[in-house]
């Protein structure tokens, strides 16, 4: 092999989880990576990321979500696919303006 990436091989790296308010108190931490080798799903990001942690796995599943800084809004997170290099932002319902 000649030391680049084929067109066969998956691009391997890391998304950005940021948790914001309260995900960010279940969760411990601002911010966390996940290596994965190529794309993955919305879906396997947000049970990766409440794994042994049943508050932030609730939390989670009432957040609004950003990829790249979009709103993922209503799509199934199932269909949504998340790259290497991306970041995605939980962002847990809140009170007030």
């Amino acid at each position: 092999m000649n030391g680049r990436l084929s067109h066969d091989e998956p691009e391997r790296g890391q998304v950005a989880l940021r948790f914001w308010a309260s995900a960010r108190a279940a969760a411990g931490l601002a911010e966390t990576h996940v290596t994965v080798e190529g794309p993955v799903t919305l879906a396997f990001l947000v049970e990766t990321a409440g794994a042994g942690n049943d508050r932030l796995a609730r939390i989670l599943g009432t957040c609004s979500v950003l990829l790249a800084d979009q709103p993922v809004a209503s799509q199934d997170p199932a269909s949504v696919l998340v790259a290497p290099g991306q970041t995605v932002e939980f962002l847990p319902p809140f009170a007030g303006g």
